[in-house]
C-alpha cells in the first residue's frame, strides 16, 4: 500500500500564506508522489478561517508543544494572541491527516503552525530557532513523522522502508 503525505498547501503553490505567497517546493520525488496520489494538500491557517493577507505570527514564550500545553502564545506582529485560532488549525491538520490516514506530513519550515524543525524566535526580527509549530507537534505527538521540506529525500528513504516491510 502506498503511505499517503500530508503537505502544507503552500507547497503546492497555493498562494495561502501570511502575506498570500506561496513556497512551491519542486522536486521529482513530489511530482511522483502527486502522480501515485499519495498527497494530501492541505493548509491549517486557512482551515481554521484565517484569511490571507494577514498579519505575521510567531511563537513567544515557548514552542508548539508549549502552545498545545498552555505555556505558550502564537501572537501577531501587532501583539494580539491569536493562539486559540492556530490550536484549531493544528487539530484541523491532524483530523485532515487521520481521515486521509496519512502517516507522514511535509510542512512548512518557520511557520508557527507548520514548523517541523524550524520557527521564528517570536521577536519578528526575522531569526529562526531550532523548534516546531502546533501543528508538526501535534501531528508527531499523535505518531505522524513531520518532514521540513528540505528533508524529501529523508522522507523518500522512510517510504523505502516502510514499504518494502
Amino acid at each position: 500500500m502506498k503511505e499517503k503525505i500530508l503537505i502544507s498547501a503552500c507547497l503546492m503553490g497555493f498562494p495561502v500564506r501570511y502575506n498570500q505567497s506561496d513556497k512551491p517546493l519542486r522536486s521529482a520525488l513530489l511530482e511522483r508522489w502527486q502522480q501515485e496520489e499519495r498527497l494530501i494538500v492541505h493548509c491549517p491557517e486557512l482551515a481554521a478561517g484565517l484569511e490571507t493577507p494577514r498579519l505575521p505570527a510567531e511563537l513567544t514564550g515557548g514552542q508548539g508543544a508549549d502552545a498545545l500545553a498552555g505555556g505558550a502564545k502564537i501572537r501577531e506582529v501587532d501583539g494580539s494572541d491569536v493562539t486559540p485560532h492556530y490550536l484549531l488549525a493544528a487539530w484541523l491538520a491532524l483530523k485532515t491527516a487521520q481521515e486521509n490516514h496519512c502517516r507522514f506530513a511535509i510542512m512548512t519550515d518557520g511557520s508557527p503552525t507548520c514548523g517541523s524543525s524550524r520557527i521564528y524566535d517570536g521577536t519578528f526580527q526575522g531569526k529562526t530557532i531550532a523548534g516546531e509549530g502546533v501543528a508538526a507537534a501535534l501531528l508527531r505527538q499523535h505518531g505522524i513523522e513531520v518532514f521540513a521540506e528540505h528533508q524529501m529525500a529523508a522522507l523518500a528513504q522512510r517510504l523505502v522502508e516502510v514499504e518494502s516491510v
